[in-house]
């Protein structure tokens, strides 16, 4: 089966796809066999619905679109995709989640606990596949890991419970660390108090004292950043959240500036010059997410499909960036990483 095209590729695809859509309608649409447009008419449509930019999430949806692909479906062969993306502003979700609703999709995609619970709101009947970092029993998404109920189910990322972990390794790497800022959104309130939570469990047993400082914007990652400088902060967590983790480049970019060593949720952060990350692989978890859609859009329920959790943890380093900030990283810490990024 040919690999399901980039999102950069697909948004001009569809562009393309649309003007020739038109210009067969002024022409030889009278010549299109009766079978062909009910083909077209028949094509189920899934909503995707997020809080931040297409251009942010393209390893994950690639991954997205690799598990469509995996279980037998491809964007514009046979399933339509209406995506809305609210570009890091969350009160545009709910009017988002009502459209796709409207619009009658079979399927809605929800990569964001906000839009999850948008979605949530807006549609008791349409089934929703999430993909959250969050507990999905805890954030009252289902009621059971193994057996959903309702009309969702999807992929947890278990972001949170890695925190104390993420911490433990930032803390063997610095052993002259006394003090580590940890940023979260307030945006996002739910990840924000579990993410303190379990952050500040970790430094107690760590004998460290925490920073908490606070971004949801661009302008205030800059000055978060600064504050953690200005704080004497050993080294920068950055929370479990998807507009944080969207603009894993841009807090890497301003930590470099500082030599402050920083770490993050995921490979992705890593591949755009966070120091370290310790958590699963979100292209992956993307793809399995993408295979739950397939399913149920061959007739399978949420109710009967586990939220699925991570099977590989994975420990990834940026030794660029680590030379960078004049970090030299012992033998063996490297061997222990399951990638080095150079």
């Amino acid at each position: 089966m040919t690999e399901p095209p980039s999102p950069l590729r697909m948004l001009f695809s569809r562009h393309t796809k649309r003007r020739e859509f038109i210009t067969l309608l002024g022409g030889a649409a009278a010549a299109w066999p009766l079978a062909a447009r009910a083909q077209q008419a028949a094509m189920p449509v899934v909503g995707v619905l997020h809080s931040v930019s297409a251009a942010q999430w393209t390893e994950r949806m690639i991954g997205f679109h690799r598990g469509l692909g995996e279980a037998g479906f491809a964007e514009g062969r046979n399933v339509a995709i209406e995506y809305r993306w609210a570009e890091g502003q969350f009160e545009r979700l709910p009017a988002m989640a009502a459209d796709l609703v409207s619009r009658k999709v079979v399927v809605i995609c929800a990569f964001v606990d906000v839009a999850t619970r948008a979605a949530m709101a807006a549609t008791k009947t349409i089934p929703i596949v999430f993909v959250t970092a969050s507990d999905p029993v805890a954030a009252g998404f289902v009621p059971s890991l193994s057996r959903p109920e309702g009309n969702a189910t999807g992929v947890t990322l278990i972001g949170a419970e890695l925190v104390p972990k993420r911490l433990e390794l930032l803390s063997e790497l610095l052993p002259g660390a006394t003090r580590i800022a940890v940023l979260v959104n307030p945006n996002n309130p739910g990840l924000t108090r579990d993410n303190i939570q379990q952050s500040e469990a970790a430094v107690r047993r760590l004998g460290l004292e925490m920073i908490v400082l606070k971004a949801g914007t661009e302008s205030e990652i800059e000055s978060a950043v600064v504050a953690a400088v200005q704080q004497q902060a050993n080294a920068l967590s950055i929370a479990t959240d998807a507009y944080l983790n969207s603009r894993s480049r841009q807090i890497a970019s301003f930590a470099l500036r500082h030599a402050l060593p920083t770490t993050g949720e995921s490979r992705e952060t890593v591949a755009a010059g966070l120091l370290m990350s310790y958590g699963p692989s979100q292209a992956d978890s993307f793809r399995q997410a993408g295979i739950y859609v397939g399913r149920i859009l061959k007739g399978e329920k949420p109710a009967d499909l586990p939220v699925l959790q991570p099977t590989k943890i994975e420990l990834v380093i940026n030794i660029t960036t680590a030379k960078a900030i004049g970090l030299k990283i012992p033998e063996s810490f490297l061997l222990r990483a399951d990638e080095v990024i150079e």
